[in-house]
């Protein structure tokens, strides 16, 4: 089906994100396209060309699932390993929302909130040598490797040994704001509103890293964790209803 938003998102994320730029750059052309694709007349535009079977619905369902915290992840563009354009809408009162384990991406990334409110936290890691580690200091975590599984979109869990964690940022993001971060970087996010909460969510760069790092204190991950992908009528069904939320006051 014809539309006009689809290929211009197209060609906006392609313009400043060929993959070529060095990560610093990357992260600040990132920050502005995700800003400016997630104005609520321009998503809710894009959004509902993608609800009426615009894009390629079957390969973006297959892409997309409610994630195990509670929250839907629709992808929205794929532009395969340059970049992936996705919408998180958290729902009030969801089974499972909570705060993420910390982690960080294969590639930058950049997020817009466009109603609601989210919180990030960002770490870095301590030595486990020193007065910081006798002291007791930072918080006591163990580190996994995730990849993803040949053949699905499943997680894999690898345990890496322990790691210890320091808070150095927290943020409150309310609607119409937007972060941007290097791959590399510790951080967790989490919607701490009772209100619906979407953010528009930019993963970019031809240089992805092979894994992730999950850093947990709570009980062992199991050594995978299953993606359900979202059949395509379930897809188009969850686009419209993120349509008729933007529509909301």
């Amino acid at each position: 089906m014809g539309g006009q938003r689809v290929p211009a998102a197209r060609r906006l994320l392609a313009r400043p994100l060929d993959g070529t730029l060095p990560e610093q750059d990357q992260v600040a052309a990132a920050h502005a396209v995700v800003a400016e694709l997630g104005a609520p007349e321009v998503l809710l535009e894009l959004v509902t060309e993608l609800a009426s079977g615009a894009g390629d619905p079957e390969a973006c369902a297959r892409l997309s699932y409610r994630h195990v915290l509670g929250f839907d992840k629709l992808l929205l563009v794929d532009a395969g390993p340059l970049h992936m354009l996705r919408a998180h809408v958290w729902h009030a009162g969801a089974d499972g929302t909570g705060r993420e384990d910390i982690h960080n991406h294969r590639s930058a990334l950049a997020s817009h909130v466009v109603r609601g409110r989210l919180c990030t936290e960002l770490y870095e890691e301590m030595p486990e040598t020193g007065p910081g580690a006798r002291d007791g200091a930072g918080i006591r975590t163990t580190r996994f490797e995730e990849s993803l599984a040949e053949g699905s979109a499943d997680w894999l869990l690898a345990p890496a040994g322990p790691a210890r964690l320091r808070l150095t940022h927290l943020g409150r993001y309310a609607a119409g704001s937007t972060y941007a971060l290097p791959a590399h970087t510790l951080h967790r996010a989490w919607c701490d509103t009772d209100a619906p909460t979407v953010t528009l969510f930019l993963e970019t760069g031809g240089r992805r890293r092979r894994h992730t790092d999950v850093f947990t204190a709570a009980d062992p991950h199991p050594a995978a964790m299953p993606k359900v992908p979202l059949n395509v009528p379930a897809y188009l069904d969850a686009l419209g209803a993120l349509a008729e939320l933007l529509r909301s006051p």
